[in-house]
């Protein structure tokens, strides 16, 4: 295809060539949150509304099909194919304008809607439709699916709340659909004038008229998304003369992209929900039970009711960030159904909630009622919505598939619905997972089918098969939320008749009769068990690797884990680590998804003998930082940095390393090599002259600073005093890292002398680097060797009551992280053993603290005021509790935490030439500002090297670790 000709006047991105640079765009697009995969002939980003105009003209005259993207999280397939996907999440993502007094907003279909509801908050209003993906699900792709979410007992969905689209018709032309009257259909003869005539002759028809009420799921049925929304139509005039205005709003909810191409949304608000929340946590023997529980619930009007399994609940024991919220499980529950209720008044709250629980007692469903309340409920909200990520833990060839997740039915029948289903699943001998929107009769079914065989195929078709018959045995929806797209509309005409899905085709037609948009999807869908991520036979390639990737069961499988569920895709607004790249560009080739997807496209294919050797590979991988937030932060915990890692060393293996990876590799032979000569190293880097021209020798950003070598080493310093160093009770050995021994020589000295200061006697013992820098860069062959040095010459002195303490968090951290997956089969067990008794300097100081073994009389009691910024690591294999509980020792200390996701250095990522602008838009993003807003007698505090020397480089503010402070405030010394 040439596109040559598109380019002329296209403002925004367009990848379609085969470079490296555009095939890994293309490649990142081609799977979505669902078990489908198709390589695009293209992608674009539109800048503007002209954009897009050019783009249709495009696809008219070549017969191509335009695919509208936001988050890309959608379960049924509907952004995958083969056309031209068009994202606009990285430039139409303007809140464009808000009426508190009529409350509503206008906005570009890209606005994320919790970054939205953040930016209402202050005017009281909120948008209500929330998916469970709601901190990156964007408001277009929400129209789009007619989302639902938690609320839609109480909000309802985004049809309840649409007033108004501006779109681009498959002609090109503009239109505004919003209350319209029906009796003026234009005197101008327009693409808009005719579908409105078109619409409206098709749905006087009574025969029609007929067609749809009578295969319409029943009314009780509160989610309805399959096919387009006719049913909802004929609730309007002129068809319902007591009904609301005309407003094609209703159709084009729900319609997936497939009628045309949204460019401002206008949207109801509504006001914030009561302050008091309460959820009541009502345990089950059985999923039945819970679900029949979960009608008295609904009788009780709560704003929801959610249901949880015994999976999803497993899946967080031991889970890096989800076991935390496992405090209100009581026992082993087959089933925890959730039932929130909100009100001003705590007592009524509270009066509701024991109300409830009383009435379940009465009918004799529960045995467990734990009560959560305002900040307590985060625990059990984050479960819930990481249900589907936390199912993709799941060991094994048969893994949770998205297939009939998405049936709704009345209510009163869902427990009489899913005990038939479970007889259908027991036919097929497959088991499930059940979760998700009981309160609204869906509950996210995800069956446990192996896709990689043909048996595997055959039950997904069959299962998908036979839950048509039953939903339309129950008269309810194939679809409740997530759409029909190339999954479920097959169906559509087994579901709902084949004149309905004549009446859907004739939509299809009035409004885009040449296929422009999203062709395949609802109408005219390709075979549901085409198209999958996974091909019938294919076997699992057995890659040799340097890690050991046993317990996901090899690298593929790790790949494999991604769902796709897009939690890598927030906003700076919405917090956390994950992903610092992708939150500075908004591309998703710089998600963590992309980067597992597009690896796993690469090491499936079991014709390549070279599956880490392609370029596509590494320019996906090149702006992961590897911060580790995704190893924490996704649900189904895909460490992309020990994927990066795995990669380059294979890449290296085939095609080298440049001169530039190595030199950051050796960072500690450098800095070795570099203190003997130290007048002259400094001598060149105090000038700012010779640093960038020394910098742009090895590819370093002119503009960067680089660290001085300190006055002398920790270790020769440390040497120097050991017949004077005081004999103490309490030992600890520390660890000299490589960054604190050559540059940070004096925090090093602070250190020791703060534990001595505490009472313990301070160890350095023999050791070699921490591997880190080899690791940063990939270099697993020699981190390999230092680490099984490490290990044997530590193990045998580190235990619990001589724990080994680092200062530097990106060094220390690693024995809890690839020391691991590094160690020879006979240092295995040794490195586990190791890593329980290693702490960074402030887990060691806020333990010691908390059991009384460290004193607040030790500290001075004046008053400070602290600004704190968490290293990623600490954030990621840590927590950032031990860093403001340190610095509480002192008790008029005050610690506010900068909400900031990475720094933005990353190791050397900052200092790489064609990094640095990505690196400073990652500081821009939260800890920039928060550090120019710092007030006058604030003092800023962070561990990492990186952390501190990015923050001098861009703001010219010094930052101290926090055992400075503590040493600062130790009042013998």
């Amino acid at each position: 295809m040439n596109f040559d000709k598109l380019l002329a006047g296209f403002k925004g991105d367009f990848f379609y060539n085969d470079t490296a640079s555009h095939q890994s765009q293309i490649l990142a697009y081609a799977t979505d949150a669902s078990v489908y995969q198709e390589k695009p002939l293209a992608v674009a980003l539109p800048k503007c509304t002209e954009d897009v105009k050019q783009l249709i003209k495009f696809a008219l005259a070549n017969n191509l099909t335009l695919i509208p993207r936001a988050a890309g999280t959608s379960l049924a397939g509907q952004v995958v194919g083969n056309g031209v996907v068009v994202d606009i999440s990285k430039h139409f993502n303007k809140i464009i304008e808000v009426n508190t007094e009529e409350k509503w907003v206008k906005v570009q279909p890209g606005v994320i809607r919790d970054d939205l509801n953040s930016y209402l908050k202050s005017s009281g209003l909120m948008f209500g439709p929330e998916t469970s993906t709601a901190n990156r699900a964007m408001i277009g792709g929400m129209v789009g699916n007619n989302s639902c979410g938690l609320h839609s007992m109480v909000w309802g969905a985004v049809r309840d709340h649409l007033l108004e689209v501006s779109v681009i018709l498959s002609d090109g032309s503009e239109a505004v659909f919003n209350n319209h009257d029906y009796t003026d259909k234009g005197s101008v003869p327009n693409l808009k004038n005719s579908i409105v005539g078109s619409l409206i002759e098709l749905l006087s028809d009574s025969k029609n008229q007929d067609t749809i009420v009578s295969n319409a799921p029943k009314p009780s049925v509160l989610r309805r998304n399959t096919g387009y929304a006719l049913d909802a139509m004929l609730d309007q005039k002129p068809f319902n003369p007591q009904g609301k205005d005309f407003n094609l709003c209703s159709l084009i909810a729900g319609s997936e992209g497939t009628l045309a191409f949204i460019t401002e949304i206008k949207i109801q608000l509504i006001e914030l929900p009561p302050k008091e929340v309460g959820v009541v946590c009502i345990h089950t023997k059985s999923i039945d039970e819970a679900l029949r529980a979960n009608i008295i619930a609904v009788a009780h009007r709560p704003m929801a009711s959610e249901l949880v399994d015994k999976y999803i609940c497993d899946f967080t024991i031991g889970h890096p960030e989800y076991h935390k919220y496992r405090s209100f499980i009581v026992g082993n529950p087959e089933a925890i159904l959730m039932v929130e209720f909100m009100e001003d008044d705590k007592i009524l709250l509270e009066l509701k909630a024991k109300e409830l629980i009383n009435a379940l007692k009465l009918a004799g469903y529960g045995y467990a009622f734990p009560v959560l309340f305002n900040g307590e409920t985060k625990s059990a909200w984050e479960i819930r919505k990481a249900g589907l990520g936390l199912l993709r833990n799941l060991k094994g060839k048969e893994q949770p598939v998205n297939l009939i997740e998405d049936c709704a039915v009345s209510t009163d029948d869902l427990p009489d619905y899913i005990n038939d289903l479970q007889l259908v699943l027991e036919k097929y001998q497959v088991k499930a997972s059940y979760y998700a929107h009981a309160g609204a009769g869906e509950l996210h079914v995800e069956p446990l089918i192996n896709l990689k065989s043909a048996e595997g195929i055959a039950k997904f078709r069959g299962i998908l098969t036979d839950t048509v018959a039953l939903v339309k045995k129950y008269k309810g929806s194939l679809s409740g939320e997530h759409g029909d797209g190339r999954l479920r509309g097959e169906f559509i005409k087994d579901a709902l008749g084949q004149e309905t899905y004549q009446l859907f085709e004739s939509v299809k037609s009035i409004f885009d009769p040449k296929g422009v948009f999203n062709r395949g999807k609802i109408t005219n869908s390709p075979a549901m068990d085409t198209h999958l991520r996974v091909v019938a036979g294919q076997k699992d390639q057995l890659h040799k690797t340097y890690f050991d990737f046993s317990e996901n069961d090899g690298i593929q499988r790790l790949t494999e884990k991604c769902s796709g569920s897009g939690d890598c895709r927030k906003s700076a607004i919405s917090g956390g680590v994950m992903c610092p790249s992708y939150m500075a560009t908004r591309l998703e080739k710089h998600t963590t998804r992309a980067r597992a997807n597009v690896l796993r496209q690469f090491l499936s294919n079991e014709h390549d003998r070279h599956p880490f050797a392609h370029e596509e590979i590494k320019e996906i991988m090149d702006l992961c930082i590897s911060c580790k937030g995704c190893k924490t932060e996704c649900p189904s915990g895909v460490d992309v940095a020990k994927l990066k890692a795995e990669f380059l060393q294979n890449y290296y293996d085939t095609n080298g390393a440049s001169f530039r990876a190595k030199l950051i590799a050796n960072f500690s032979s450098q800095m070795r090599l570099a203190s003997w000569f130290k007048p002259i190293f400094n001598g060149i880097y105090q000038s700012k002259t010779l640093t960038s021209l020394a910098n742009k020798l090895v590819g370093f950003h002119p503009d960067r600073s680089v660290p001085l070598i300190s006055k002398t080493t920790l270790r020769k310093w440390y040497k120097k005093r050991q017949k004077d160093k005081p004999r103490l009770d309490k030992k600890v050995f520390l660890f000299c890292d490589e960054f604190t021994n050559y540059n940070d020589a004096e925090i090093g000295k602070t250190a020791i002398l703060l534990l001595e200061g505490l009472g313990y006697e301070v160890s350095i013992p023999d050791h070699l680097e921490s591997g880190r820098t080899f690791l940063s860069k990939g270099f697993l062959k020699k981190a390999s060797v230092i680490i099984n040095k490490n290990i044997q010459l530590l193990s045998p002195i580190i235990t619990a009551e001589s724990p080994l303490i680092g200062i530097e968090p990106s060094a220390i951290l690693t024995f809890r992280d690839e020391y691991k997956d590094l160690a020879k089969p006979e240092n295995k067990g040794k490195a586990i053993a190791l890593a329980k008794n290693v702490y960074t300097i402030e887990e060691f100081l806020a333990n010691e603290f908390n059991a009384g073994r460290i004193s607040s009389e030790s500290f001075s009691m004046d008053h400070k005021e602290l600004l704190l910024h968490g290293h990623c690591y600490q954030k990621a294999l840590s927590s950032q509790k031990y860093l403001t509980e340190v610095l509480a020792i002192p008790e008029n200390y005050k610690t506010v935490l900068i909400p900031s996701g990475c720094c933005g250095m990353a190791g050397s990522f900052g200092y790489e030439e064609e990094h640095f602008e990505v690196s400073q838009q990652i500081g821009e993003l939260v800890l920039y500002p928060a550090i120019r807003e710092m007030e006058s007698n604030q003092i800023l505090v962070t561990s990492g090297t990186s952390c501190r020397h990015q923050i001098k480089d861009a703001t010219a503010v010094k930052a101290l670790h926090p055992v400075e402070v503590l040493y600062q405030a130790l009042i013998e010394k």
